[in-house]
């Protein structure tokens, strides 16, 4: 492997070099070993099939690893994980100082939880080689672990900002110790209302520690964050800003209003994994539900969902159970899934910024992949002008309709349909929040059982009475069908919970 470009900033302007140098021309890899790897770190990364540095880790290892503030920006799926994860735990480790309970010495923000997931399993490995415990902090999910885990005491959090916060104020966690503190996805924190938290949170960490900016792109939205929290960074780049991958192939489909759902369903009927955008949360769960009676099961990704209907979404996903993956932006810098071959805009994005982070989703680590733009005559003046923004130059076709030849060229021979039956076309998440075992409510699965609800005695599987009182509602029997004892009166002003022998005192 080669690396493609570098730059180095000088200290006087490093934003305006981040911009403005030219890239240098390819160097050979060097290894991960004469950049400084420590050995433990190179053999967990080798366990994880990593075995020679990617291009943004080859040209800032060298200066991370000597503790220099860093801006890294590479396209998405370069491997910037992984290229601030090992200065950070090699940083925490040679310090020699031991985890102390709610006070982190290293703290990784974050835009999404699902992006928080997927850097802390990337950190996972490395930290536990060098010694080191680290634990992910995000909203959508209770306090307790995350407050138990603090307490216990953490070398690295991962956080996105808003939950962080929270803990903070409510004193489970303490930043005064923080050696090292990396944004990633910088732009991305600057962009969508983040800054303000950012800010609050960085001024909380110690001056002079190290600080890590890494992201796809480094424009303007970032300064503000560079000339405040960092001191002399160094620059490195390996592509011009907003650049498009070489191994996407861009196709730009113009279908009337009215055939845009067929060819959106032929596009997702193929076999393989596919990621179709959308613009907002109500038209993804909509589509997922259409696709869903057209025989394609699908899975939604958006902020309206649970954490848990979020992550067993994605896990579907991941794990090929389900081909098709509906989101929102919101996935957009947050979902790292290997394979996915065809990304789809259904509903093409605002600006171009986001037009390429979707697109990043397709042909990460050198694979190659097709991302397909949907248009509708109206929207040709606006996508121009996005497309243009980006650097690319799509395969433009016109008046597509769902039975168009160059849709099989895109997505391959379509799949069988699958018949979908009325429960199943929920949206998967959704009824397994819905109904935990077969269509109950939550919690009564856990009070009657599995077994109570279809007549079955909860112990021996035997047919359930269901005999009735007279007032109208179901008796009380045993097991064996017999009426049972009467409950006890509960003595007046005294709750049945509240007696010694349900508490059992």
């Amino acid at each position: 492997m080669t690396v493609q470009r570098s730059v180095s900033a000088s200290t006087a302007n490093p934003f305006t070099e981040s911009l403005n140098t030219p890239m240098s021309s390819p160097q050979p890899t060097p290894s991960f070993a004469s950049l400084g790897v420590p050995a433990p770190v190179i053999a967990a990364l080798a366990a994880d099939g990593v075995t020679a540095p990617f291009p943004i880790q080859a040209v800032t290892l060298a200066d991370s690893l000597a503790g220099k503030d860093l801006l890294g920006r590479g396209k998405t799926g370069s491997g910037k994980t992984i290229a601030f994860a090992i200065p950070l735990v090699v940083a925490l480790s040679n310090s020699g100082e031991k985890a102390r309970p709610g006070s982190p010495r290293g703290l990784v923000l974050v835009p999404t939880r699902e992006l928080a997931n997927q850097v802390a399993a990337t950190i996972a490995p490395l930290a536990k080689a060098m010694g080191l415990r680290h634990t992910v902090v995000y909203g959508g999910v209770g306090f307790g672990n995350q407050t138990n885990a603090l307490r216990q005491g953490v070398d690295i959090v991962v956080a996105c900002p808003g939950r962080l916060e929270d803990l903070m104020q409510q004193g489970h966690c303490r930043l005064d110790r923080v050696q090292v503190a990396v944004l990633d996805e910088a732009d991305h924190m600057a962009d969508m209302g983040f800054l303000p938290g950012v800010r609050r949170i960085m001024d909380r960490t110690p001056k002079g520690g190290q600080r890590l900016l890494f992201s796809a792109t480094l424009d303007n939205d970032v300064k503000v964050i560079i000339d405040r929290y960092m001191v002399n960074p160094v620059t490195h780049a390996l592509d011009p800003a907003d650049s498009p991958v070489e191994a996407m192939t861009h196709h730009l489909v113009e279908t009337a209003l009215g055939d845009k759902l067929g060819v959106v369903t032929r596009l997702a009927a193929g076999a393989d994994r596919s990621l179709l955008f959308t613009r907002t949360k109500h038209g993804a769960k909509k589509l997922v539900k259409q696709l869903g009676q057209s025989g394609i099961p699908a899975v939604e990704l958006h902020g309206n969902l649970s954490q848990n209907a979020r992550e067993r979404n994605l896990a579907d996903f991941s794990s090929g159970q389900v081909k098709v993956l509906v989101a929102t932006d919101i996935a957009a810098r947050g979902i790292h899934v290997d394979d996915i071959r065809l990304v789809v805009h259904v509903d093409p994005p605002a600006e171009h910024k986001a037009f390429l982070h979707r697109s990043g989703r397709t042909a990460r680590a050198g694979a190659e992949g097709l991302v397909v733009t949907i248009m509708t005559p109206d929207q040709r003046r606006d996508v121009a002008s996005m497309t243009r923004a980006a650097g690319i130059k799509p395969i433009h076709t016109t008046a597509v309709h769902a039975n168009h030849p160059v849709l099989e060229d895109l997505a391959g021979p379509a799949q069988p349909a699958r018949r979908i039956t009325h429960a199943q076309s929920q949206p998967m998440a959704e009824r397994n929040e819905r109904n935990p075992r077969q269509g109950q409510r939550p919690g009564q699965a856990a009070r009657h059982g599995q077994g109570a609800r279809n007549g079955q005695s909860q112990r021996s599987g035997a047919p359930r009475a269901t005999a009735v009182s007279d007032s109208g509602r179901p008796a009380r029997v045993t097991a064996d069908g017999r009426p049972a004892a009467p409950r006890p009166a509960t003595p007046r002003g005294r709750s049945r919970r509240s007696s010694s022998t349900y508490s059992g005192r």
